[in-house]
């Protein structure tokens, strides 16, 4: 597989919000590695990540066909080029099946090997129907799809507003999508490697968690302390009667995570491969971290989960 590039999270971002339609950029909310990244480095230009892939959210829900519509046109318009795959060698056409269409992923003009990739905002949550949706867009380029994940919903809350005018997911609710896209380890590998999905996304999770500890060792702050309160906030806000079982298995992953060393070696690796490249952390340092945030955030987030079932009942 080819190794990302090495990226300056302040440069990327700034460059994705100069070639955003003004009149949507408001509707785009970066997440993933990029967000994370300048969330926790955009002050130190030493930091950088590697990373293939930008994630751009269309948000909210019902504008997001038509941010992600106005975005690929001026984006093609200003020569950004579609990702080459050889399943979806083409744009599409209007009335194509929508599992038959390319995701919209740019490259930017002066051909990096990083891309942006556009999602939408999910519709609202309906338990027990399939995470992954799909919806067309029609663009003047050809037709694509975008896909929504009904955890993704998580950045549309408190997203920070950034320098260049773009906003960006907080990390505890990119934590708290990955842990409820993951309840258990699963077999399924990110295509070219042997890396599990889970792992990787679980991975990113702690590196998370490590980067926001880090940070409050710097600022004397202690943001971790605030991320059961607000994801339990977000969970309500956005999941309203399914919050509490949502927040009773979001750690169920993690905590399968711990106890297999495999497992939590890879994780690690990978994290050290993405978010943590400029830092090469090790096992013994990621296990502290994972062992702080099940006791400071998933125990926690479970007792506010708890307590609001005992007053329902």
């Amino acid at each position: 597989m080819t190794e990302p590039d090495l990226l300056s999270p302040n440069d990327v971002l700034a460059q994705v919000a100069a070639a955003l339609p003004a009149g949507v950029r408001g509707n785009l909310i970066v997440c993933g590695s990029l967000a994370a990244a300048y969330w926790f480095f955009a002050g130190d230009g030493s930091r950088a990540i590697r990373t293939k892939d930008i994630d751009g959210l269309c948000s909210p829900h019902a504008k997001a066909v038509a941010a992600a519509t106005a975005i690929t046109d001026q984006l093609f318009e200003a020569n950004w080029k579609l990702r080459n795959d050889s399943r979806f060698p083409d744009p599409g056409k209007p009335g194509d099946a929508v599992e038959g269409l390319p995701m919209v992923r740019l490259h930017p003009p002066e051909g990096s090997k990083w891309f942006l990739e556009l999602m939408a905002a999910p519709p609202p949550y309906v338990r027990g129907a399939g995470g992954k949706k799909l919806q067309a867009i029609d663009t003047a380029h050809g037709s694509f799809a975008l896909c929504s994940f009904d955890f993704l919903a998580l950045a549309e809350w408190n997203p920070k507003m950034t320098k260049v005018g773009i906003r960006i997911a907080r990390p505890e609710m990119m934590a708290l999508a990955n842990m409820l896209h993951h309840p258990a380890i699963a077999d399924t590998l990110i295509e070219g490697t042997n890396w599990k999905r889970s792992n990787k996304d679980l991975g990113r999770v702690l590196a998370l968690a490590h980067l926001t500890i880090e940070q409050d060792r710097r600022a004397g702050a202690d943001d971790l302390e605030d991320w059961p309160v607000n994801m339990w906030t977000a969970l309500q806000e956005k999941f309203g009667p399914d919050a509490s079982q949502l927040a009773l298995r979001a750690g169920a992953g993690i905590r399968e995570l711990m106890q297999s060393k495999e497992d939590f070696s890879q994780a690690v690796s990978i994290a050290n491969l993405g978010l943590l490249a400029s830092m090469d952390l090790g096992i013994e340092e990621i296990s502290a971290t994972a062992r702080r945030l099940e006791v400071e955030v998933i125990e926690e987030l479970e007792i506010l989960a708890n307590a609001q079932s005992s007053n329902a009942e």
